[in-house]
C-alpha cells in the first residue's frame, strides 16, 4: 500500500508536466490547425538557455526565467520565418516543415554543446518527503505541482477574464469574422505561438532536472508522451491536457513501479490505441470543433 500511495504521488507530479507540453501542443492546434512536432526541439533550445543562464548566475530561477524567454522568442521565430511561409493547402506541408525543423534544431545543438548528457539541477530537494512512514512527494514534486497548478489557472483567467484571452480565441475559432471585427488575427497567431513555446519550455526544463540530464535529444520522449497525452484527452479541449496528463503520468508511474520501466512506453501506447478505437476525438473532447 505503502508504494502504491508513492507512486501514485509520483506519478501525478509526472503527469503535471505532461499536461503543460500538452497544453502547449492544444494551443498550437487551436491557434493555426497545426500539430507542431517541432515542439520539443524548440523547448530544448530554451533548456540549453536556461542551463547556460544558471550556470553562469548559479541560480536556478534566473535560468528558469532565461528559458521562457527564449521559449517564447523561438515561437515567435518560428512562427514569423517559417511556418507562416509553410503552404496551408495540405495539412502534411506543415508536419514536413516542423519534422525538418526539428532535424535542424538538434543538429545544431549537437555541434554547439555535444551529444554528452549535462547534468541539471533541481531547485528543490528530490528526496520523497516522509508523511506517517510513508514515503510521497519530494520538495521538488511539490514545486512542480504548485508551478503547473498555477500556470494552468493563470491560463484560465487568461482566455475568460481579459480582452487579449477573448482576441486569441476569437481568432483561433472565427478568423475571418475577427478580421472583420477589427482583431489582428496574425498578430494573435503570433502571440499564440508564443505562449505555446514558453509553456513547453517550461515544461522540459521541469523535467530534464529528474533525468538522466540534458542533451540534443532529452526532450524526445517528453514530447512522444505529451502528444499522447494531448489525443487522449482531445486536440481541442485544453481541460483534456489537464486530465490526460494526470491520468498518462499515474499510468507510467503505475506500470514504472510493478513491471519496470521498460514497459511504461507500452502501457502509454496501449492507452493512445485504446482512445483511438473507443473515441478518437478524444476523452474530453468538446462537441464540435472548427472547421479548418
Amino acid at each position: 500500500m505503502d508504494r502504491l500511495a508513492f507512486l501514485l504521488a509520483t506519478g501525478l507530479a509526472r503527469g503535471a508536466i505532461f499536461a503543460l507540453f500538452a497544453l502547449s501542443l492544444v494551443l498550437i492546434w487551436r491557434a493555426a490547425r497545426i500539430i507542431n512536432f517541432a515542439q520539443g526541439a524548440m523547448a530544448l533550445v530554451a533548456t540549453y538557455a536556461a542551463f547556460a543562464v544558471s550556470g553562469l548566475t548559479g541560480d536556478y530561477f534566473a535560468g528558469l526565467a532565461a528559458g521562457l524567454i527564449t521559449g517564447a522568442v523561438t515561437g515567435l521565430v518560428v512562427e514569423r520565418g517559417v511556418m507562416r511561409f509553410a503552404p496551408h493547402s495540405a495539412p502534411l506541408t506543415g508536419v514536413i516543415v516542423a519534422i525538418g525543423l526539428v532535424m535542424v534544431l538538434q543538429s545544431l545543438l549537437g555541434i554547439l554543446f555535444g551529444p554528452q548528457y549535462r547534468p541539471m539541477s533541481a531547485p528543490f530537494d528530490d528526496r520523497p518527503l516522509m508523511v506517517s512512514g510513508v514515503p510521497l512527494l519530494s520538495p521538488n514534486d511539490v514545486f512542480i505541482l504548485a508551478v503547473a497548478l498555477a500556470v494552468m489557472g493563470g491560463l484560465a483567467l487568461l482566455f475568460t477574464r481579459t480582452s487579449l484571452g477573448l482576441q486569441l480565441r476569437a481568432s483561433a475559432f472565427a478568423p475571418e469574422v475577427s478580421r472583420i471585427l477589427g482583431v489582428r488575427v496574425n498578430r494573435m497567431v503570433t502571440i499564440g505561438w508564443m505562449l505555446s513555446s514558453a509553456l513547453a519550455a517550461l515544461a522540459a526544463i521541469l523535467l530534464v532536472p529528474t533525468e538522466l540530464g540534458l542533451n540534443p535529444h532529452a526532450t524526445d520522449m517528453l514530447f512522444v508522451y505529451a502528444f499522447a497525452v494531448a489525443v487522449v484527452g482531445g486536440l481541442d479541449s485544453p481541460a483534456g491536457a489537464l486530465l490526460g496528463g494526470l491520468v498518462v503520468g499515474v499510468v507510467m508511474s503505475l506500470v514504472t513501479g510493478y513491471l519496470g520501466a521498460t514497459v511504461a512506453p507500452i502501457g502509454v501506447l496501449v492507452l493512445l490505441v485504446a482512445v483511438l478505437l473507443l473515441k478518437p476525438d478524444g476523452v474530453f473532447s468538446i462537441n464540435r470543433a472548427r472547421s479548418a
